[in-house]
């Protein structure tokens, strides 16, 4: 990258954050003529218009999201470089970009990164909280925590916790319908099944059988794509579930949902910070990954 794009990338980001040329040349210490222009080149070289302009101010376009992104995590990826050049310790600052479930996040995640902002007032955290799987890079995620082995070989993982599943179903269902003890005697029943928001697939049950681990795929009554509204489901008497122990655990405890064939339930599956591969850590990112070291005490106290 020559000085010249740097620049061009700097009054783009710098014009973004701020929402106007004038607002942004006062911090860089130009005129806001300049930076437009500089702005300008930079649409030009991408093939992409980065801004909707008025008079006033400046708002992105969905590509100038991405980009801002983007920028503001290689512009605190350098501040942190020159800082470390420099002999200099500063306080972690800047974005952070997480990617988490919706349930596992809100339940344990979001707490964590409220004890972290309160240690840490200079970071800035922008969670995505659903049960895809995002594109990291595209999406300019600095962590994603993802349950399950890493498929993905661009991407590093760092184990932070474990979820056992278990099968589960309310009394009210229980009996009305009987309680099954095999595997074979579960083709019979209602089952409840998560819909995989990515693909538009059924998440499969797994359990073990033997040494064997088996993947059924049961004929849903219920197809959800959000797990908590699975507990509820459960809950309801719609059926048989599968979920993690931490959605249930309350429920298991309280009696308001039964445990079936608890010899059967598969080995725990791995919980992980997933990063990059040949990505700098600066250090936002390490103390995020030093708090996330601390989930599994959290999520099974």
């Amino acid at each position: 990258m020559t000085t010249g794009s740097l620049q061009q990338f700097l009054a783009f980001a710098q014009t973004a954050r701020h929402g106007s040329f004038a607002a942004a040349a006062r911090e860089l210490g130009g005129a806001p003529s300049t930076l437009a222009k500089s702005v300008a080149r930079l649409e030009t070289a991408l093939g992409v218009k980065l801004f909707h302009r008025t008079t006033r101010h400046v708002r992105l376009t969905a590509d100038g999201e991405r980009l801002y992104h983007r920028c503001e995590r290689v512009l605190a990826e350098l501040d942190d470089l020159q800082s470390e050049a420099a002999g200099v310790r500063s306080a972690p600052a800047g974005p952070l970009r997480i990617d988490v479930s919706a349930c596992y996040g809100r339940r344990f995640v979001l707490p964590l990164l409220a004890d972290l902002g309160q240690a840490h007032p200079g970071l800035v955290f922008e969670v995505r909280l659903h049960d895809g799987i995002a594109d990291m890079v595209r999406d300019g995620i600095d962590v994603a925590v993802r349950a399950g082995p890493l498929d993905d070989s661009t991407l590093v993982a760092r184990r932070v916790d474990e979820q056992q599943l278990r099968l589960v179903a309310s009394p009210a269902y229980l009996s009305r319908a009987g309680t099954p003890s095999t595997i074979e005697t579960l083709a019979a029943h209602a089952a409840i099944v998560f819909r995989l928001p990515a693909s538009g697939r059924n998440r499969p049950w797994q359990l073990r059988h033997g040494r064997r681990l088996l993947s059924l795929h049961p004929t849903p009554t219920v197809q959800l794509d959000d797990t908590e509204a699975l507990a509820d489901a459960a809950r309801l008497g719609f059926g048989l579930c599968q979920l993690p122990d931490y959605v249930v655990r309350d429920e298991l405890a309280q009696g308001t949902l039964v445990e079936l064939l608890p010899e059967l339930r598969p080995p725990p599956m791995p919980i992980s910070a997933v990063m990059p591969t040949g990505r700098l850590v600066p250090q936002r990112v390490r103390v995020l990954l030093q708090a996330l070291d601390r989930l599994r005490e959290r999520a099974h106290p």
